[in-house]
């Protein structure tokens, strides 16, 4: 078997300028800004790092409860019960960000989201917990679990608020996976985070979100501010037909936080754009088969291929097609033969699987011998 790497040169020309995509600066200790469409980070600093979520940790209390939605085991107009221990721990009185629940209040799913989302309420998440899992305790395991199997690897969880504890951990890179979740899964529900504010109990409360009231087209997602995690922002906002996803946390002041998310934001939309190089079932490269009664395959893409690259580098980016050959045969459409690499200066190659783009059958017993002596004789052609 031969390995080859075609170089398919799609956007080739020489190298003017070098672009690193950390060349931009934030005062935030740690940040991210993520593509929506293609998945791509534009800008990491700190990424990984397991950090004090603070009130961003809702949102995933918030994806656990809208995903009951989605699948219908509770509705909108269903209602949660206050407990004594929400209004206790997440109330009023704890001077911390509250819906102003009352003890023994029956409250829609409705309202307890533009609670959490638009008012940050602790105790409109400690309803949530109990209301589903019985206590706050077994909710944070069943936070924990989805977190698991959302490939956050480095979110740990003890309480559905996000209130200082050691165990309370997420890195910025983590929201930003969970945050495109919510949006991508829940659009029907998604509209809430961008709402500016909300009234309960005759008490209006405003969205904490800076970009709702600077950015055009932001429409999310959640604040979080405490000693430890410092002020903190998870937000999103589209500009045309492009959708950016942003997380940072560990900024000085609520005035730092408003300033940098919106700088960060703006030079992603500046700078970046969105490419379309291969389209659904194009032809990318050609392979050479093996015992087939067709001597060649076309290799194809299964979904459009779209790289989120910087503006100085539209003109340099390289696209490789990589697969060993020949293939033997018998070979089916949409088996996988290979990889399309994409890549980019400054930024993370993007791998897309190679496909077969239509069924080969295999030779009969006399073609394969005679394959074989034409290969004795000649060696592969």
């Amino acid at each position: 078997m031969k390995a080859n790497k075609y170089g398919l040169g799609i956007l080739a020309a020489a190298l003017l300028c070098g672009f690193e995509a950390n060349a931009y600066e934030t005062a935030a200790r740690n940040a991210i800004l993520m593509d929506y469409d293609t998945g791509e980070y534009l800008f990491e600093k700190n990424i990984e790092e397991p950090v004090p979520p603070a009130s961003m940790s809702k949102l995933m209390t918030v994806y656990i409860l809208m995903s009951k939605i989605k699948d219908g085991s509770i509705k909108l107009d269903d209602t949660f019960s206050v407990s004594e221990n929400a209004w206790r721990k997440g109330g009023a009185a704890t001077g911390g960000s509250t819906m102003f629940l009352s003890i023994g209040d029956n409250v829609s799913v409705e309202n307890i989201i533009k609670g959490i989302v638009i008012q940050s309420g602790n105790d409109a998440c400690i309803v949530v917990a109990e209301n589903i899992s019985g206590s706050e305790e077994d909710f944070a395991e069943l936070m924990n679990k989805t977190a698991s199997e959302l490939g956050l690897n480095n979110s740990s969880f003890a309480n559905s608020t996000g209130l200082p504890h050691p165990d309370q951990r997420m890195s910025v890179e983590d929201l930003a996976i969970l945050s495109r979740h919510i949006i991508k899964e829940f659009p029907d529900l998604y509209h809430y985070f961008k709402e500016k504010e909300f009234v309960y109990n005759n008490i209006k409360q405003g969205n904490r979100n800076p970009l709702l009231y600077t950015m055009s087209g932001a429409d999310g997602l959640k604040t979080g501010h405490t000693e430890e995690a410092g002020f903190c922002l998870a937000a999103s906002a589209t500009k045309g037909d492009r959708r950016l996803i942003e997380v940072m946390s560990g900024m000085n002041s609520n005035k730092e936080r408003s300033e940098e998310s919106e700088r960060l934001m703006s030079w992603g939309f500046r700078e970046f754009s969105n490419y379309k190089l291969f389209e659904q079932g194009q032809s990318v490269a050609t392979a050479k088969v093996w015992y087939g009664k067709d001597k060649t395959v076309d290799l194809t893409v299964e979904n459009d291929v779209i790289k989120t690259v910087h503006g100085s580098q539209k003109d340099n980016v390289k696209a490789t097609a990589e697969f060993d050959e020949p293939v033997k045969a018998p070979i089916k459409a949409g088996d996988k033969i290979g990889t399309l690499k994409i890549e980019a200066e400054g930024q993370s190659a993007l791998e897309v699987p190679l496909v077969a783009a239509a069924d080969v059958q295999k030779v009969g017993l006399w073609g394969r011998f005679w394959t074989n002596v034409k290969y004795f004789l000649f060696g592969a052609k």
